[in-house]
């Protein structure tokens, strides 16, 4: 606050002093009300007739950046609000940005699964993993991310094999873990083997089931 003052004005110097021992400001906008105390008092000769405008310029930006925020924001609140008359919350994008994988546990519950999907005229993707397997734990969140960009029209799920019965892995020839899978019509169209990195794995995933009319 000193340097604001001018050296030889005893009555500026205590006027300083009570605003620096008043309760602190600690937002920006705050600071407003005191320049505008200083330059309310510009009539008085005796008081602050000798402040120097460059010293002043040091607080003024403070208040005219914090005048232009709200500024700004009044302007996008009137824009969302004008546009087409309609509610601000439909124009945000309510679409999720990953599905979790649902567990398939047994083979009945792979049947209606299947068998479901066809119904619908959908398509399956099976992600085929084990726990122990790392390149899987690392895949799985990729994949369900992918889902969220192809629901609902796709659905991804998940088989452990150590959680299933054996005979459900060898009917669905899985070798390889992790090995991801396009299931319609009841029947298995195309497998992508994930032995190479996540990226990859994810972008084959996608070409599978980008290119599924032409299996």
């Amino acid at each position: 606050h000193f340097s604001l003052c001018p050296n030889n004005h005893y009555k500026s110097r205590q006027r300083c002093l009570a605003l620096s021992n008043s309760k602190v400001m600690s937002s920006s906008t705050q600071f407003s009300p005191v320049i505008q105390q200083l330059f309310a008092r510009k009539s008085n000769p005796s008081s602050i007739s000798s402040f120097k405008a460059s010293k002043l310029v040091l607080i003024a930006p403070i208040s005219l950046n914090c005048s232009r925020i709200h500024l700004d924001f009044k302007v996008r609140v009137q824009v969302l609000e004008n546009h087409d008359g309609e509610s601000s919350v439909q124009d945000l994008d309510d679409s999720p940005a990953s599905i979790e994988l649902q567990p398939i546990s047994d083979e009945p519950q792979f049947d209606r699964v299947i068998a479901e999907a066809q119904q619908l005229d959908e398509s399956v993707v099976i992600l085929w993993m084990a726990n122990w397997c790392r390149k899987c734990i690392y895949l799985k969140p990729k994949l369900e991310k992918l889902a969220a960009d192809y629901f609902p029209r796709t659905r991804f799920y998940s088989v452990d094999v150590n959680n299933v019965p054996h005979k459900l892995v060898v009917r669905a020839g899985v070798t390889k873990m992790p090995t991801i899978q396009l299931w319609r019509d009841v029947k298995k169209q195309a497998e992508v083997i994930g032995g190479h990195k996540a990226y990859v794995v994810v972008s084959e995933v996608r070409d599978m089931i980008e290119n599924e009319d032409n299996l």
